[in-house]
């Protein structure tokens, strides 16, 4: 199995420590969420695991190749905040530019991409006419073109309603199932978690790696911990 490994990760900002001491290990076709609150180090943690930014102290590797060599296999969805949503393209045209970076150019389908989002009857409409969870679906879509075999989330469901979250999580849990690793961040919470295979929660460190009944169970303990030595 391809597994994707972090081995005693380190990352600072100058003097300013963000990540402390990673290591952790997440199977292919499981579906991870990596959850923490706002400023625990999430979005660096995806953009290191894609090889974007290189760690202080540490390593990480994708099939025993270091990522920074091996990019492709491995795609980072970015916040839809950093999308300029009223761009005048259509869908079609948003998730054709995910085959610019792709694995296997000549593996990718546009329409594919679309049909496993639900979005192909859309293909043609402006991304400016389209719901909140259309557009996160059409991202989706777009990273997705890039044919990788690791996908990176980055707060996918971040103002979405129930519905389109709901609706994205089923979305994910489908790529899991057909084999690919999925990794999710969010800093909320909510029974939604029930859904992933995996947890890991990070501020800074790993404070809780499990399944997600593990990770409630370790966090509480932590929690009653803090309040005994506290109180």
């Amino acid at each position: 199995m391809t597994n994707l490994v972090v081995k005693n990760l380190c990352f600072s900002y100058g003097q300013e420590p963000v990540l402390k001491d990673i290591s952790l290990e997440i199977k292919p076709g499981t579906l991870t969420a990596l959850v923490g609150p706002n400023g625990a180090g999430k979005s660096t943690f995806l953009r290191l695991m894609q090889g974007q930014i290189l760690p202080s102290h540490g390593e990480i590797f994708y099939d025993e190749t270091p990522v920074i060599n091996i990019r492709n296999q491995i795609a980072l969805m970015p916040q839809r905040s950093s999308i300029n949503w009223n761009f005048p393209i259509n869908v079609e045209a948003l998730v054709g530019l995910g085959q610019l970076n792709a694995a296997n150019k000549s593996c990718c389908d546009i329409e594919a991409s679309l049909q496993r989002v639900g979005l192909s009857a859309l293909a043609k409409k402006r991304l400016d006419k389209l719901s909140g969870g259309q557009q996160q679906r059409a991202l989706l879509a777009k990273t997705l073109a890039q044919n990788a075999s690791v996908f990176l989330l980055d707060e996918p469901c971040a103002a979405l309603d129930p519905p389109s979250r709901s609706q994205f999580i089923v979305i994910v849990r489908q790529l899991a199932e057909a084999g690919l690793t999925i990794v999710v961040s969010s800093h909320d919470w909510g029974s939604d978690l029930n859904a992933y295979d995996k947890v890991i929660t990070i501020d800074q460190k790993v404070l809780a790696l499990g399944t997600p009944e593990e990770v409630r169970s370790k966090l509480q303990s932590i929690n009653s911990m803090g309040n005994h030595c506290c109180g």
